[in-house]
């Protein structure tokens, strides 16, 4: 596993009837990384992982997961990988320890390792108190904690995570990031699919975005937000000073032109590295006595990559 991906697709393709669900999907993903998969509603995100999951039959391509083919050795692969799903996968009436010993039993283990397993997993989660609890009295947090859990019951080589956030308040969504970073931690690669751009900009090193069905550009999120510009820091200048006169001298210290909004009194510079542009703009200020009524540097956000990225793909 060291010297190969823990994931790889090439040229996959699965239809319902006129609907190409995926369609030239590719994807590499290096063993031990949390791996960021983006797209709309329809994108073909969930299909992807069902298809490398071994869950459904593929019309063309290859994948292999864990160094296993998906198709020709489908019982190695799920021997390998965990899969938590957008959907809680655990039973409410049963406590959280009574659903994590039954998933060891599923998974064949003894009576007694599963047990052993389950105590492990509730403290490595952050739910021993609550181990004997109906689950049906968790948060939305510890439920999709224990699903995590659940996922996790033999040390997966591969982890699946299927908009795992989905619903839940923000508290609830740390609580499962935090575990999220924790399991990758411990070596096992994730490949997360997520609607929410700051969900795979904490957690992922590497991000994919899809639209109909393929990946239309993939990197790191710094990467990325580098494809749809620089930075950007703005000065919103004070009513005493004259708005031209401190746009030509702060242009003059970034050496890139100002966008005046002369309403609002904005300056505005797109610039590579904002942070150094935004000492040259406080170093001009202080020479020239002005305290600005506003100054912020604005980095380009994942959504705006998402949105730039799949608008592209829509107009082809």
């Amino acid at each position: 596993m060291a010297t190969q991906d823990a994931l790889t697709a090439d040229g996959l393709r699965k239809s319902y009837g006129d609907l190409h669900a995926l369609d030239g999907f590719d994807l590499h993903v290096p063993a031990g990384v949390i791996h960021g998969l983006l797209g709309p509603n329809g994108a073909g995100k969930t299909t992807a992982v069902r298809a490398l999951a071994t869950l459904i039959d593929l019309d063309g391509g290859r994948a292999t997961v864990a160094g296993f083919d998906v198709r020709t050795q489908a019982r190695q692969v799920r021997q390998r990988i965990g899969l938590v799903g957008q959907n809680a996968a655990v039973d409410e009436i049963l406590g959280g320890r009574q659903n994590l010993v039954m998933f060891g039993r599923l998974s064949g283990l003894s009576t007694a390792d599963a047990r052993v397993r389950a105590d492990q997993l509730l403290d490595t989660f952050g739910l021993t108190e609550a181990a004997a609890r109906a689950v049906s009295t968790y948060s939305g947090g510890m439920r999709r904690r224990l699903d995590l859990a659940a996922g996790f019951i033999l040390t997966p080589a591969v982890l699946f995570l299927d908009e795992p956030t989905t619903g839940l308040d923000p508290r609830a969504r740390n609580e499962v990031w935090a575990s999220v970073r924790e399991i990758a931690a411990r070596g096992t690669t994730v490949l997360l699919t997520t609607q929410y751009l700051d969900e795979a900009d904490q957690l992922a090193a590497q991000i994919s975005v899809m639209n109909h069905g393929r990946v239309v550009a993939s990197g790191t999120p710094d990467a990325l937000k580098r494809q749809v510009g620089g930075d950007r820091v703005s000065v919103t200048v004070p009513l005493s000073e004259s708005v031209e006169s401190v746009a030509r001298r702060l242009s003059a210290a970034v050496g890139e032109p100002a966008a005046v909004d002369a309403g609002s009194r904005r300056l505005t510079f797109e610039v590579g590295a904002g942070v150094v542009a935004l000492a040259d703009i406080v170093r001009a200020l202080d020479e020239l006595r002005i305290t600005p009524e506003d100054l912020m540097l604005r980095r380009p956000t994942l959504d705006e990559v998402f949105l730039t990225l799949t608008e592209k793909e829509t107009a082809r």
